[in-house]
């Protein structure tokens, strides 16, 4: 199963950087493969964002997905509704005396043919959204 996870301190109170990564709609300005993001309903348990992702060979992949947790300035979670790979991603904020650490976690369940084919790719996509967090670290840092 395809599972990655990092940490990261950003220099910036935890109500500042989570209501960044909570409103997904700012994924486009850290997260380079994401091609077009647009939210459904308020933030919160529930809320649904229709995302475009960029594929194999640079096409448009369907990556809708749904928040499954919403703990202002504690947790954000999602669960992946759309698209050939469902991974979920969790969101944790805890403010420390130099900022806000930040751990990011993705797992997504592969199995048959899926498993065999995609696990390698997956891993890969997982392991440059943690990279990607280091752009959304410089983001924040820079507004302060």
């Amino acid at each position: 199963m395809p599972h990655a996870s990092r940490t990261i301190v950003i220099d910036r109170p935890v109500s500042d950087v989570f209501a960044f990564f909570a409103d997904a709609e700012n994924d486009p300005r850290w997260r380079r493969g994401v091609l077009e993001i647009e939210r459904n309903g308020p933030l919160g348990v529930g809320a649904s964002y229709r995302q475009r992702v960029s594929g194999p060979g640079g096409r448009a992949i369907v990556a809708d997905f749904e928040v499954t947790a919403y703990e202002p300035e504690t947790r954000v979670a999602i669960l992946t509704t759309a698209g050939p790979v469902r991974p979920t991603a969790v969101y944790e904020f805890r403010a420390t005396e130099v900022g806000t650490e930040v751990v990011f976690t993705l797992d997504a369940q592969l199995s048959g043919v899926k498993k065999l084919v995609m696990s390698g790719m997956v891993q890969k996509t997982m392991d440059a959204e943690l990279a990607a967090l280091d752009g959304a670290k410089r983001i924040l840092e820079s507004e302060a």
